[in-house]
Order: structure tokens, then C-alpha cells, then sequence
């Protein structure tokens, strides 16, 4: 009897449906979302009695890996179209839509570097620079996209201190530790008394936030509203408030 209790436990633990509590919506994020989204938790819970937001803040690439491997996740906010098409058949294709966009930009510490735009960069002084893993980050995609427009990614990429998201490109460079690094303009804004702005970035593809309901969510109605509401005119003044724009 206690053997088959434990393994009804463990089935059970196992589940990817084990956190999906009455009421708790999981929501994995882009990195880059997690003041905007923290913001709504407050007013969505308030105008949904009885719910919880859980949110999930990383790299769309790992977050996407997450889902893959089976994590209980109701919806999905990706920071790329990219990312938001290789979940495929784990989001339901009917809810997904774009709600925020995003301009890629160049910072620097407060310190004076003497950087003033891209070309600046390659440089012999300028060593180390804060750039997102093109291949699971989708801000160092975008970054990549625009520094081989602009022909200046191969000279550069030997300077690169790759970063597992945003929020970690923004740290380097808050804390001095590189000399320039490349993040969205929503980032650098939440830091702007810590870096400088230097530029923003031309030539990358059109910085769009995907959102969806995951097929597995046991949370799918729930999941919708908050999709709504991310879309509503009060979700998108809490975007517009952290520099978000219309997608």
C-alpha cells in the first residue's frame, strides 16, 4: 500500500501539470518583459478574483527549452518571431499574436569610454563588449543582424563577453565590467541613471513580441484573458510606461 502511495506521488510530482494549481497561471517571459509584466500582476489579479500570476523571467532561446523538456507553462512571451515558431505545436496557433515592440541600442558605463557610435568599437581599446548568445538570445540575433549589415561582426566578435540574457548585457555594462554592450532600449531606460545610451542600432529585423497559450496549459481560458488584458488598453499604457512600443 505505501509503495503504491509513493508511486502515485512521484506520477504525480512528475506531471507537467503538477503546478498547474485552480487559479495559478504560469507565464514565461522574455527577460526583457519583467518590469511591464510585474507591473500588470497587481491589476490582472485584482480584475480576476482568485488568481495568482507566476511569471518566469529568461531567455526566450532557454524558455523555449523549458517547454520542450516537458516545464508546466500556460503562456508564452517571447522577446522574436524566431523563437515563437520553433515552439510550433506546443502554443496554440490561434491565440498567438504580436503586442510590443523594442529598438536595439548601443550603451556604454557612465564612465566616460570615449565610444560615440558602432564604428567606435573597433577600436584597440575597446576589448570587451556585452552582447546576448545569438544563439539562444534573441537581442544578440538582432544585434548580430545589424553589426553584419553594417560589416563590422567578424572585426568585433573576438570582443565579445556573451551574456545568457539582456538583463545580464545590461549588468555587464552597469557594473563596468565591459566597455559597451548592446541591449533593448526598454533595458537601458531601467538603468538610465547607471549607462549611457550611445546609439541606437539600424539594419536588425523588426523588433516584435510574440505571446501565446501553450497547447499543454491546463490553464488555457485564464490564459487568454491575460493575453487580453497584455493587449487592452491598460496592458499596453504599462508597455507604453516602460518604453515599449505598438508592435
Amino acid at each position: 500500500m505505501f509503495r503504491s502511495m509513493c508511486v502515485f506521488c512521484l506520477a504525480f510530482i512528475l506531471s507537467p501539470l503538477h503546478s498547474a494549481v485552480a487559479g495559478e497561471l504560469l507565464v514565461s517571459a522574455a527577460a526583457s518583459l519583467t518590469n511591464a509584466f510585474e507591473e500588470m500582476k497587481a491589476p490582472f489579479e485584482k480584475a480576476n478574483p482568485g488568481t495568482t500570476l507566476v511569471f518566469n523571467f529568461a531567455a526566450s532561446g532557454p524558455l523555449l527549452q523549458q517547454m520542450m523538456q516537458g516545464a508546466p507553462v500556460d503562456v508564452f512571451a517571447s522577446a522574436d518571431q524566431e523563437t515563437m515558431d520553433k515552439a510550433g505545436a506546443l502554443i496554440d496557433s490561434a491565440t498567438r499574436s504580436d503586442f510590443a515592440g523594442n529598438s536595439l541600442v548601443l550603451i556604454t558605463p557612465r564612465a566616460e569610454t570615449g565610444i560615440t557610435n558602432v564604428q567606435d568599437l573597433q577600436s584597440e581599446a575597446v576589448t570587451r563588449i556585452a552582447l546576448g548568445n545569438p544563439e539562444s538570445v534573441p537581442v544578440g540575433r538582432y544585434a548580430k543582424g545589424a553589426l553584419t549589415a553594417l560589416g563590422v561582426y567578424d572585426t568585433l566578435a573576438p570582443k565579445f563577453v556573451l551574456a545568457e540574457n539582456v538583463r545580464q548585457a545590461l549588468d555587464y555594462v552597469v557594473r563596468a565590467e565591459v566597455q559597451a554592450g548592446f541591449v533593448y532600449a526598454t533595458d537601458a531606460a531601467v538603468q538610465a541613471d547607471k549607462v549611457n545610451v550611445v546609439a541606437e542600432v539600424p539594419g536588425h529585423k523588426p523588433i516584435r513580441y510574440p505571446i501565446a497559450v501553450v497547447q499543454a496549459s491546463a490553464q488555457r481560458e485564464l490564459g487568454q484573458k491575460f493575453i487580453d488584458y497584455v493587449q487592452s488598453a491598460e496592458g499596453q499604457g504599462i508597455l507604453s510606461t516602460f518604453g515599449f512600443s505598438a508592435p
